[in-house]
Protein backbone atom coordinates (compact mmCIF):
# COMPACT_ATOMS: atom_id res chain seq x y z
CA UNK A 1 0.00 0.00 0.00
CA UNK A 2 1.34 3.45 -0.93
CA UNK A 3 0.03 6.57 0.79
CA UNK A 4 1.15 10.14 0.09
CA UNK A 5 1.08 12.10 3.37
CA UNK A 6 1.51 15.88 3.08
CA UNK A 7 1.67 18.03 6.21
CA UNK A 8 1.17 21.61 5.01
CA UNK A 9 2.48 24.24 7.41
CA UNK A 10 3.24 27.93 7.34
CA UNK A 11 6.85 27.68 6.13
CA UNK A 12 7.26 24.07 5.00
CA UNK A 13 5.26 21.24 3.52
CA UNK A 14 6.52 17.92 4.80
CA UNK A 15 5.98 15.02 2.43
CA UNK A 16 6.13 11.28 3.05
CA UNK A 17 5.51 8.54 0.51
CA UNK A 18 4.55 5.79 2.94
CA UNK A 19 5.04 2.34 1.40
CA UNK A 20 4.14 -0.73 3.43
CA UNK A 21 6.61 -2.81 1.42
CA UNK A 22 9.52 -0.79 2.85
CA UNK A 23 10.83 -0.09 6.32
CA UNK A 24 9.41 3.24 7.46
CA UNK A 25 12.92 4.70 7.67
CA UNK A 26 13.49 3.90 3.97
CA UNK A 27 10.32 5.57 2.66
CA UNK A 28 10.75 8.61 0.41
CA UNK A 29 10.64 11.89 2.35
CA UNK A 30 10.81 15.57 1.37
CA UNK A 31 10.71 18.84 3.32
CA UNK A 32 9.85 21.59 0.86
CA UNK A 33 8.69 25.23 1.00
CA UNK A 34 5.03 25.55 1.96
CA UNK A 35 2.42 26.44 -0.67
CA UNK A 36 1.78 29.82 1.01
CA UNK A 37 5.52 30.60 1.02
CA UNK A 38 5.67 29.69 -2.68
CA UNK A 39 2.64 31.89 -3.38
CA UNK A 40 4.21 34.81 -1.51
CA UNK A 41 7.40 34.36 -3.53
CA UNK A 42 5.52 34.42 -6.84
CA UNK A 43 3.63 37.59 -5.92
CA UNK A 44 6.85 39.26 -4.75
CA UNK A 45 8.61 38.31 -8.00
CA UNK A 46 5.76 39.81 -10.03
CA UNK A 47 5.97 43.01 -8.01
CA UNK A 48 9.71 43.29 -8.66
CA UNK A 49 9.13 42.62 -12.36
CA UNK A 50 6.45 45.33 -12.48
CA UNK A 51 3.83 42.79 -13.62
CA UNK A 52 0.10 42.82 -12.91
CA UNK A 53 -1.15 39.52 -11.48
CA UNK A 54 -4.20 37.30 -11.88
CA UNK A 55 -4.86 34.87 -9.01
CA UNK A 56 -6.91 31.85 -10.01
CA UNK A 57 -7.51 28.57 -8.25
CA UNK A 58 -9.07 27.66 -4.91
CA UNK A 59 -8.97 28.78 -1.29
CA UNK A 60 -5.65 27.93 0.37
CA UNK A 61 -3.58 29.05 3.35
CA UNK A 62 -2.87 32.77 3.25
CA UNK A 63 -0.03 33.23 5.72
CA UNK A 64 2.71 35.60 4.48
CA UNK A 65 1.10 35.95 1.03
CA UNK A 66 -1.50 38.43 2.34
CA UNK A 67 1.13 41.03 3.21
CA UNK A 68 2.94 40.77 -0.13
CA UNK A 69 -0.36 41.02 -2.02
CA UNK A 70 -1.14 44.31 -0.27
CA UNK A 71 2.40 45.52 -0.97
CA UNK A 72 1.91 44.63 -4.65
CA UNK A 73 -1.16 46.86 -4.85
CA UNK A 74 0.52 49.66 -2.93
CA UNK A 75 3.27 49.56 -5.54
CA UNK A 76 0.67 50.70 -8.08
CA UNK A 77 0.23 47.33 -9.76
CA UNK A 78 -3.06 45.60 -10.49
CA UNK A 79 -4.18 42.40 -8.81
CA UNK A 80 -7.08 40.42 -10.25
CA UNK A 81 -8.54 37.33 -8.60
CA UNK A 82 -11.43 34.94 -8.90
CA UNK A 83 -13.68 34.82 -5.85
CA UNK A 84 -12.38 31.35 -4.93
CA UNK A 85 -8.76 32.45 -5.10
CA UNK A 86 -9.50 35.67 -3.21
CA UNK A 87 -10.87 33.64 -0.29
CA UNK A 88 -7.26 32.61 0.34
CA UNK A 89 -6.64 36.03 1.86
CA UNK A 90 -9.97 36.53 3.66
CA UNK A 91 -13.28 34.68 3.68
CA UNK A 92 -14.93 38.11 3.42
CA UNK A 93 -14.37 38.91 -0.26
CA UNK A 94 -15.55 42.47 0.42
CA UNK A 95 -12.43 43.06 2.51
CA UNK A 96 -10.21 41.76 -0.30
CA UNK A 97 -11.92 44.20 -2.67
CA UNK A 98 -11.24 47.04 -0.21
CA UNK A 99 -7.51 46.33 -0.49
CA UNK A 100 -7.79 47.00 -4.20
CA UNK A 101 -8.03 43.45 -5.56
CA UNK A 102 -10.35 43.29 -8.57
CA UNK A 103 -12.65 40.27 -8.34
CA UNK A 104 -13.37 38.79 -11.77
CA UNK A 105 -14.79 35.65 -13.33
CA UNK A 106 -12.19 33.23 -14.62
CA UNK A 107 -13.40 33.65 -18.20
CA UNK A 108 -13.07 37.44 -18.08
CA UNK A 109 -9.29 37.32 -18.32
CA UNK A 110 -8.16 36.36 -21.79
CA UNK A 111 -4.78 34.79 -22.40
CA UNK A 112 -3.76 37.95 -24.24
CA UNK A 113 -4.01 40.03 -21.06
CA UNK A 114 -0.61 41.23 -19.83
CA UNK A 115 -0.80 39.62 -16.41
CA UNK A 116 1.23 37.08 -14.46
CA UNK A 117 -1.13 34.16 -13.82
CA UNK A 118 -0.68 32.58 -10.39
CA UNK A 119 -2.62 29.51 -9.27
CA UNK A 120 -3.70 29.18 -5.64
CA UNK A 121 -3.90 25.67 -4.15
CA UNK A 122 -2.63 23.91 -1.04
CA UNK A 123 -1.97 20.55 -2.64
CA UNK A 124 0.02 20.69 -5.87
CA UNK A 125 0.10 17.02 -6.69
CA UNK A 126 1.63 17.63 -10.12
CA UNK A 127 4.69 19.26 -8.54
CA UNK A 128 5.10 16.38 -6.08
CA UNK A 129 4.70 13.84 -8.88
CA UNK A 130 7.41 15.60 -10.92
CA UNK A 131 9.75 15.51 -7.94
CA UNK A 132 9.15 11.78 -7.46
CA UNK A 133 9.57 10.85 -11.11
CA UNK A 134 12.67 13.04 -11.29
CA UNK A 135 14.30 10.58 -8.89
CA UNK A 136 12.84 7.50 -10.63
CA UNK A 137 10.26 6.94 -7.89
CA UNK A 138 7.03 5.32 -9.04
CA UNK A 139 4.28 7.93 -8.39
CA UNK A 140 1.50 5.32 -8.09
CA UNK A 141 -0.68 5.95 -5.02
CA UNK A 142 -3.48 4.14 -3.21
CA UNK A 143 -4.45 7.13 -1.09
CA UNK A 144 -3.60 10.67 -0.03
CA UNK A 145 -3.66 12.21 3.45
CA UNK A 146 -3.11 15.94 3.96
CA UNK A 147 -3.04 18.29 6.94
CA UNK A 148 -3.82 22.00 6.91
CA UNK A 149 -4.70 24.48 9.64
CA UNK A 150 -8.25 25.60 8.86
CA UNK A 151 -9.75 28.54 10.77
CA UNK A 152 -13.07 27.91 9.03
CA UNK A 153 -15.36 30.46 7.43
CA UNK A 154 -16.59 32.46 10.42
CA UNK A 155 -20.09 33.98 10.27
CA UNK A 156 -20.35 37.77 10.24
CA UNK A 157 -19.46 39.26 13.60
CA UNK A 158 -17.44 36.27 14.85
CA UNK A 159 -13.64 36.40 14.79
CA UNK A 160 -11.58 33.70 13.10
CA UNK A 161 -9.95 32.89 16.45
CA UNK A 162 -13.27 32.34 18.19
CA UNK A 163 -14.72 30.33 15.32
CA UNK A 164 -11.72 28.03 15.04
CA UNK A 165 -11.72 27.37 18.76
CA UNK A 166 -15.45 26.67 18.77
CA UNK A 167 -14.86 24.05 16.09
CA UNK A 168 -12.05 22.37 18.04
CA UNK A 169 -14.12 22.44 21.22
CA UNK A 170 -17.21 21.01 19.53
CA UNK A 171 -15.28 18.09 18.03
CA UNK A 172 -13.67 17.13 21.35
CA UNK A 173 -16.87 17.34 23.33
CA UNK A 174 -18.38 14.77 20.97
CA UNK A 175 -15.38 12.45 20.98
CA UNK A 176 -12.36 12.99 23.20
CA UNK A 177 -9.76 11.48 20.90
CA UNK A 178 -7.33 13.02 18.41
CA UNK A 179 -8.63 10.81 15.60
CA UNK A 180 -11.93 12.71 15.82
CA UNK A 181 -10.26 15.47 13.77
CA UNK A 182 -9.60 13.18 10.79
CA UNK A 183 -12.10 13.53 7.94
CA UNK A 184 -12.58 11.52 4.80
CA UNK A 185 -13.38 13.67 1.76
CA UNK A 186 -17.17 13.36 2.04
CA UNK A 187 -17.14 14.10 5.79
CA UNK A 188 -15.53 17.55 5.77
CA UNK A 189 -17.85 20.12 7.39
CA UNK A 190 -18.96 22.82 4.95
CA UNK A 191 -17.48 25.61 7.09
CA UNK A 192 -13.97 24.14 6.86
CA UNK A 193 -13.49 25.85 3.52
CA UNK A 194 -9.75 25.31 3.23
CA UNK A 195 -10.12 21.56 3.66
CA UNK A 196 -13.08 21.52 1.24
CA UNK A 197 -11.01 23.41 -1.35
CA UNK A 198 -8.11 20.98 -0.95
CA UNK A 199 -10.45 18.05 -1.58
CA UNK A 200 -11.95 19.82 -4.58
CA UNK A 201 -8.53 20.42 -6.14
CA UNK A 202 -7.39 16.80 -5.83
CA UNK A 203 -6.39 15.56 -9.26
CA UNK A 204 -6.72 11.83 -8.57
CA UNK A 205 -9.91 9.81 -7.87
CA UNK A 206 -8.46 8.00 -4.86
CA UNK A 207 -9.27 7.99 -1.12
CA UNK A 208 -8.45 11.25 0.67
CA UNK A 209 -8.16 11.98 4.37
CA UNK A 210 -7.67 15.50 5.76
CA UNK A 211 -6.75 16.60 9.26
CA UNK A 212 -5.89 19.72 11.20
CA UNK A 213 -2.12 20.32 11.16
CA UNK A 214 -1.30 20.60 14.90
CA UNK A 215 -3.60 17.68 15.71
CA UNK A 216 -1.84 15.54 13.10
CA UNK A 217 1.46 16.46 14.81
CA UNK A 218 0.09 15.44 18.21
CA UNK A 219 -1.12 12.12 16.83
CA UNK A 220 2.22 11.65 15.09
CA UNK A 221 4.08 12.25 18.35
CA UNK A 222 2.53 9.04 19.63
CA UNK A 223 4.57 7.24 16.96
CA UNK A 224 7.64 7.90 19.11
CA UNK A 225 8.14 4.84 21.34
CA UNK A 226 8.96 6.91 24.43
CA UNK A 227 5.82 9.02 24.06
CA UNK A 228 3.59 6.07 23.26
CA UNK A 229 4.37 4.12 26.45
CA UNK A 230 3.52 7.05 28.76
CA UNK A 231 -0.04 6.99 30.04
CA UNK A 232 -0.29 10.56 31.38
CA UNK A 233 1.29 13.14 29.10
CA UNK A 234 1.22 16.58 27.53
CA UNK A 235 2.14 16.86 23.86
CA UNK A 236 3.24 20.32 22.71
CA UNK A 237 3.54 21.09 19.01
CA UNK A 238 5.52 24.33 18.57
CA UNK A 239 4.78 25.23 14.96
CA UNK A 240 6.14 28.13 12.98
CA UNK A 241 2.93 30.12 13.49
CA UNK A 242 0.77 28.19 16.01
CA UNK A 243 1.50 26.27 19.19
CA UNK A 244 -0.95 23.70 20.55
CA UNK A 245 -0.68 21.66 23.74
CA UNK A 246 -2.78 18.53 24.37
CA UNK A 247 -3.20 16.98 27.83
CA UNK A 248 -3.83 13.24 27.44
CA UNK A 249 -4.56 10.17 29.56
CA UNK A 250 -3.76 7.29 27.21
CA UNK A 251 -5.84 8.24 24.12
CA UNK A 252 -8.35 10.40 26.00
CA UNK A 253 -8.04 14.19 25.67
CA UNK A 254 -8.26 15.90 29.07
CA UNK A 255 -7.78 19.42 27.72
CA UNK A 256 -5.82 21.60 25.33
CA UNK A 257 -4.85 25.16 24.49
CA UNK A 258 -3.79 26.89 21.28
CA UNK A 259 -1.78 30.08 20.92
CA UNK A 260 0.36 31.95 18.39
CA UNK A 261 4.01 30.94 18.57
CA UNK A 262 5.40 34.45 18.13
CA UNK A 263 3.60 35.54 21.31
CA UNK A 264 5.08 32.82 23.50
CA UNK A 265 8.22 32.41 25.58
CA UNK A 266 9.51 29.31 27.31
CA UNK A 267 8.34 30.60 30.70
CA UNK A 268 4.92 31.43 29.30
CA UNK A 269 4.49 27.94 27.83
CA UNK A 270 5.58 26.34 31.11
CA UNK A 271 3.00 28.35 33.02
CA UNK A 272 0.22 27.50 30.58
CA UNK A 273 1.04 23.79 30.60
CA UNK A 274 1.09 23.54 34.41
CA UNK A 275 -2.24 25.34 34.70
CA UNK A 276 -3.71 23.21 31.90
CA UNK A 277 -2.82 20.00 33.71
CA UNK A 278 -4.16 21.24 37.05
CA UNK A 279 -7.40 22.39 35.44
CA UNK A 280 -6.73 25.99 36.47
CA UNK A 281 -6.41 27.60 33.02
CA UNK A 282 -9.34 29.59 31.65
CA UNK A 283 -10.26 30.08 28.02
CA UNK A 284 -10.05 33.85 28.52
CA UNK A 285 -6.44 33.57 29.72
CA UNK A 286 -5.44 32.43 26.23
CA UNK A 287 -7.90 34.41 24.12
CA UNK A 288 -7.26 37.75 25.86
CA UNK A 289 -3.54 37.16 25.34
CA UNK A 290 -4.04 36.93 21.56
CA UNK A 291 -4.38 33.15 21.27
CA UNK A 292 -7.29 30.93 20.27
CA UNK A 293 -8.35 29.56 23.63
CA UNK A 294 -8.33 26.74 26.14
CA UNK A 295 -10.64 23.82 26.91
CA UNK A 296 -10.32 21.80 30.12
CA UNK A 297 -12.37 18.63 30.44
CA UNK A 298 -10.49 17.14 33.41
CA UNK A 299 -7.56 18.16 35.60
CA UNK A 300 -4.87 16.05 37.24
CA UNK A 301 -2.68 16.51 40.33
CA UNK A 302 0.22 14.33 39.22
CA UNK A 303 3.03 15.68 37.01
CA UNK A 304 2.74 14.39 33.42
CA UNK A 305 5.36 13.35 30.92
CA UNK A 306 5.93 16.30 28.54
CA UNK A 307 6.72 15.73 24.88
CA UNK A 308 7.67 18.54 22.48
CA UNK A 309 7.74 18.54 18.69
CA UNK A 310 7.52 21.09 15.88
CA UNK A 311 9.97 23.24 13.89
CA UNK A 312 10.17 25.84 16.70
CA UNK A 313 10.69 23.24 19.43
CA UNK A 314 13.92 24.97 20.50
CA UNK A 315 11.63 27.39 22.34
CA UNK A 316 11.39 24.73 25.06
CA UNK A 317 15.11 23.95 25.35
CA UNK A 318 16.19 24.01 29.00
CA UNK A 319 12.60 24.06 30.23
CA UNK A 320 11.85 23.25 33.86
CA UNK A 321 9.25 20.80 32.56
CA UNK A 322 12.10 18.51 31.49
CA UNK A 323 10.58 17.93 28.04
CA UNK A 324 11.33 14.99 25.83
CA UNK A 325 11.89 16.01 22.20
CA UNK A 326 9.99 13.47 20.14
CA UNK A 327 11.31 12.09 16.87
CA UNK A 328 8.75 9.54 15.61
CA UNK A 329 10.34 6.85 13.47
CA UNK A 330 13.55 8.89 13.77
CA UNK A 331 12.33 12.04 12.00
CA UNK A 332 10.90 15.06 13.86
CA UNK A 333 10.00 17.03 10.72
CA UNK A 334 7.75 14.18 9.55
CA UNK A 335 5.77 14.06 12.82
CA UNK A 336 2.59 15.36 11.19
CA UNK A 337 2.97 12.97 8.27
CA UNK A 338 3.21 9.99 10.62
CA UNK A 339 0.08 11.23 12.35
CA UNK A 340 -1.67 11.31 8.98
CA UNK A 341 -0.52 7.78 8.16
CA UNK A 342 -1.81 6.44 11.48
CA UNK A 343 -5.10 8.33 11.00
CA UNK A 344 -5.53 6.85 7.51
CA UNK A 345 -4.89 3.37 8.90
CA UNK A 346 -7.52 3.97 11.58
CA UNK A 347 -10.14 5.38 9.19
CA UNK A 348 -9.72 3.39 5.95
CA UNK A 349 -10.36 -0.30 6.59
CA UNK A 350 -9.11 -1.55 3.21
CA UNK A 351 -5.44 -1.11 4.11
CA UNK A 352 -5.74 -0.89 7.89
CA UNK A 353 -4.00 -4.12 8.85
CA UNK A 354 -0.95 -3.77 6.63
CA UNK A 355 -0.49 -0.08 7.51
CA UNK A 356 -0.66 -0.73 11.26
CA UNK A 357 1.73 -3.64 10.84
CA UNK A 358 4.27 -1.52 8.96
CA UNK A 359 4.12 1.27 11.52
CA UNK A 360 4.26 -1.05 14.52
CA UNK A 361 7.21 -2.98 13.11
CA UNK A 362 9.23 0.23 13.24
CA UNK A 363 8.13 0.75 16.86
CA UNK A 364 8.99 -2.76 18.05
Amino acid sequence: MRLLAVDIGGLTQDILLFDTSRAVENCVKMVMPSPTAILAGKITAATKANRNIFLTGVNMGGGPSKKVLINHIRAGLAAYATAEAAATFDDDIGKVREWGVRIVEKGEMSRSEDVQRIETRDLDFSAIERALTGFDVDPHLDGIAAAVLDHGAAPDGISDRIFRFQHLEQVLKLRRELIAFAYLADEIPSYLTRMKALAKSLEKPIPLLVMDTPVAAALGSLEDKEVRIRAHKVIINVGNFHTLAFHLEHDVVLGFWEHHTNQLTRDRVENLVVRLVRGELAHEDIYNDGGHGCLILEGRKEVPFVSVTGPQRALMSGSNLGPYFAAPHGDMMLTGCFGLVRAFALRVETWSNQMHAALNKSLS
